[in-house]
């Protein structure tokens, strides 16, 4: 009889899969919309950085529409904008997302969702694949925010990016411990 097989986490992959290390742009030059950077870093429990994680990204356009065949209030996909893509976190657990600053979108009962970036990540031993937003701190309808008014307000700054300057916010991502951002079961 052969001895069982060891045990090993998953990944490391991501590097192979996307090859785009710690910054990622969704914008062409004749995108329409507010251009912004966000700036983040994914953290485990004790703080340390988590290389190789994949970040992925889905927005609205400037508009607030999804360029997905399924968004019924899409009458024109924007060619210059198709608010996915992916990126994966350098040595020190680091990436840059260059897009638009999203449209609100409706939400649950047709509600106004504040502007928002939807985010997958994917990081060796995780076995599924976490999901969570990225709201803007100097958004004034997040107030109004139907998936926001869910998550307990000490909670709620887990999934704010902070304004550095104009157009550029930063944002971490903490899987788990006392500051754990929050993940949402989908």
């Amino acid at each position: 009889m052969l001895p069982p097989t060891p045990c090993q986490t998953v990944g490391p992959f991501f590097a192979i899969l996307v090859p785009e290390q710690d910054r990622l742009s969704l914008v062409q030059d004749g995108t329409p919309g507010q251009r912004i950077t966000v700036e983040g870093t994914i953290r485990d429990g004790a703080g340390h950085p988590i290389p190789d994680a994949l970040v992925e990204i889905w927005q609205a356009n400037a508009d607030g529409n999804y360029n997905h065949p399924e968004d019924a209030r899409n009458t024109e996909p924007d060619t210059t904008f198709d608010g996915f893509g992916r990126v994966h976190t350098n040595t020190a657990g680091r990436f840059r997302i260059e897009t638009i600053k999203p449209g609100s979108v409706p939400g649950p009962g047709g509600r106004p969702q504040a502007p928002h970036l939807m985010v997958g990540l994917f990081a060796r031993g995780l076995l599924t694949r976490l999901v969570t937003r990225i709201y803007f701190e100097d958004e004034p309808s997040n107030d109004g925010d139907p998936i926001l008014a869910e998550v307990a307000p000490d909670r709620r700054p887990t999934l704010v990016a902070a304004r550095r300057e104009a157009g550029r916010y930063s944002h971490a991502i903490v899987l788990q411990g006392p500051a754990e951002t929050v993940f949402f079961d989908v």
